[in-house]
């Protein structure tokens, strides 16, 4: 229960104190003598006394909080209110940051590591300030040159099993025959009949020359590695009782 002095407003007895702390300076300055009011100064101090262990009894009462003003309560209410409200927040963080510690160290493979974070976390429970992926800059350095490294020796895998590009050339050849009595057909029948690998024969017509003379003008695919096409128009010429000559028209890259 609250002690009525606590809400007292009002200094009954702030005369006498005025004169008992007059009477105090005046000793100490010499001007006045002590016991000069012997009668008056016993019972005034009788008086502070009494007021002063009544103050004390008062605060020493445990329900002597319980004349705090209103706004004085309202106010210890609304701290420990928040007091309440940091701590939630304090612990809703720490089991943030070691969900995103247990996700971080998931994400590594780092099997046997996951205690070194929770170890830390529970060590400097007080800190304020966390470092969640300072320590992890040379694993994830580490991380990206084996990554590297891997994408590399992918890469040449591929490529080595990558066939090669064969340089082909196309050659359209023109085969004259020595008059206009030559059999076409026979000609080119014989033409067709050189076969070789990385030699493939295309389409084939007849344009004339002059005077009912015409020439057999043929296109040709050839390997530039397998065939060489000096050699091919030679053999052809080899056919000497149609062919009187052979003359490369055209020769393009593949």
């Amino acid at each position: 229960m609250a002690n009525p002095l606590m809400q007292e407003n009002v200094w009954l007895q702030k005369q006498r104190f005025e004169e008992a702390e007059a009477y105090f300076y005046a000793v100490q300055a010499g001007t006045a003598q002590p016991g000069a009011i012997q009668g008056g100064g016993s019972s005034l101090r009788n008086e502070i006394s009494e007021a002063r262990q009544q103050i004390q009894n008062a605060l020493k009462q445990p329900g002597g909080q319980g004349g705090a003003s209103p706004q004085v309560q309202n106010r210890l209410d609304e701290l420990e209110k928040e007091n309440k409200d940091l701590k939630k927040v304090t612990n809703d963080l720490k089991a943030l940051v070691q969900k995103l510690e247990s996700r971080v160290v998931a994400l590594e493979g780092g099997k046997g590591k996951g205690g070194a974070p929770a170890s830390k976390a529970a060590a400097n429970d007080d800190d304020d300030d966390f470092d969640l992926f300072g320590d992890d800059d040379e694993e994830d350095q580490k991380m990206k040159e084996e990554r590297k490294a891997k994408m590399i020796a992918d890469y040449t895998a591929k490529k080595s099993k990558k066939p090669a590009l064969i340089a082909k050339s196309s050659v359209v050849l023109d085969i004259k025959p020595w008059d206009d009595e030559t059999d076409m057909k026979e000609m080119e029948r014989l033409v067709r009949s050189i076969q070789k690998d990385g030699l493939v024969w295309g389409a084939a017509k007849l344009q004339e020359v002059a005077y009912g003379l015409k020439k057999l003008t043929i296109i040709c695919i050839v390997e530039d590695e397998k065939i060489g096409v000096e050699d091919l128009r030679e053999e052809i010429e080899q056919f000497e009782d149609l062919v009187q000559s052979v003359d490369i028209a055209a020769f393009n890259k593949i």
